[in-house]
Order: structure tokens, then sequence, then C-alpha cells
């Protein structure tokens, strides 16, 4: 199952109201089964424009690419349920997930071109606000998620985990990041789809950042000669050195 973070920020009251007002409009489009619950959950909220927004978008999605993504395991059961007693239910066969929105706002003019040719991604993104960067964490480019990764913001920096334009080298590469927040390598870490990347694996258990529990639990599925360099590895913490030592002589008798 691939994480939902915009959705479990959003859950905890972390995410402005500008920044939801988007999501209901569908301007800011993470993956298609994070979106639908998104777009459910915002039916609730306090701002009466963000409950007519998100209602109108649901509106807007075809039954057919509703029903098709009500099948992936992606969709919470209370996603299911909300729609099922509206006489939608997962079409026969659906039940992988898909990457894609499954739907988006149209481009004001000029909004996703780049203002400068000159103009680098840091640039870019040095000018922008709050809901600009949770923007562009999931519409923008894989130049501007590595940068918004980093951010100071969790918010904007799990936004980027929720790009349907993500792939799984940029998962392996923010894996070895010691300069992100513990946050978005723990979510990395939970992800069953993530993790069976092994790449993803060896960049967790090395990276000094990843906490101990989650280095050592990772550890398990390291191959011999990667055992034997985190034995070696003075960047990462003295137990998982000492573990990675004393594991690596079993697979060796």
């Amino acid at each position: 199952m691939t994480p939902a973070p915009l959705l479990e920020a959003l859950k905890r009251g972390e995410i402005e109201e500008a920044v939801r007002l988007q999501v209901a409009e569908g301007a800011i489009a993470p993956r298609g089964g994070e979106q639908l619950a998104l777009l459910v959950l915002l039916l609730n909220d306090p701002d009466a424009r963000i409950r007519s927004a998100a209602s109108n978008t649901l509106g807007r999605i075809p039954r057919s690419a509703l029903e098709a993504c009500l099948g992936s395991a992606d969709v919470p059961a209370g996603v299911r349920d909300f729609f099922a007693a509206r006489g939608i239910v997962p079409a026969a066969g659906s039940a992988s997930h898909s990457d894609e929105p499954l739907i988006q706002a149209a481009p004001i003019d000029g909004e996703d071109t780049d203002r400068s040719q000159a103009e680098s991604p840091a640039q870019t993104v040095a000018r922008m606000g709050f809901s600009e960067r949770v923007k562009a964490a999931v519409k923008g480019s894989r130049e501007m998620r590595a940068i918004l990764i980093r951010d100071p913001s969790k918010v904007v920096a799990m936004a980027v985990l929720s790009s349907p334009k993500l792939t799984e080298n940029e998962v392996e590469s923010y894996a070895r990041m010691a300069n992100v927040c513990e946050e978005v390598l723990r979510t990395i870490a939970g992800s069953r789809t993530w993790v069976k990347n092994y790449g993803v694996v060896v960049g967790l258990t090395r990276n000094p950042k990843t906490p101990l529990a989650l280095s050592l639990n990772l550890m398990s599925r390291l191959n011999e000669r990667d055992l034997t360099l985190l034995s070696k590895d003075r960047n990462v913490p003295d137990p998982l050195r000492v573990a990675a030592r004393q594991k690596a002589a079993g697979v060796k008798r």
C-alpha cells in the first residue's frame, strides 16, 4: 500500500485553509486513492467554500473512474462505504492502485510555465509561499521535489511523498538523505510498496537519521555484503553497528 501523507496531515488538522481549498478544487491532486479520500473528508470541512468545492469536484469525476479507483487497496474502507451508500461500488477486477489523480483542475494561464527561463528550480521554490510549495511538491518537477523533500515544513516535505509523479528511484534517494525530517523516513519505511525495493532498505538502514528501531528491523533484510559494510559504518548509531557485526558473524558461520 502506498502512503497517503496529505490525508494523514489533513486528519491531524495540519493543513491550512488555502491548501484545503486547492485540494477541494482539484488544483492539488495526489494519487487517485488518496485524492478520493481527501475529497470525501473535505465534505465535512468547517469552511462552506471548501465543502462546496469538494462536492463539485467529486461530482465531476466520471462514475467509471470512481468505480475503478474504489477497488484499489489504497482506498480506505470508510470511503468505499461512503460511495456504497450512494450505489457506487468497486468495478470487477479493479484491485490495483493507480498513481494518476482522478481529476485535476485546469491550470490558470501561465501557472505551470517558467517565469524566467534562466531561473533555477531553487530560485523558483525560494519565492513560493506555503500553499504554493505544497502544490509544487505534488505537481512540480523532479528537481523541485528534491528541494521540497527537505522543506522546513513537515507538511510540504510529506506532500512530496503524495506526488503521483514520484518514482521509486526518487524514494531511494530520499531514503539516503540525512537532511530530511524523521517523518519522511518513517513514512518510507512504513510503506510495503517502497521497502520492496532493496535500495530503499539499504538507504534507510545506513541513514543515521533513521530511527534506530526501524534500522534494526530493516537490517534483517540486508545481504552479507551490506551487513559487513553496515558493521563498519561509523556514521550509524553504535547499537546498529554492533548488531550488524553480530549478524554478519552469524551469517558467515
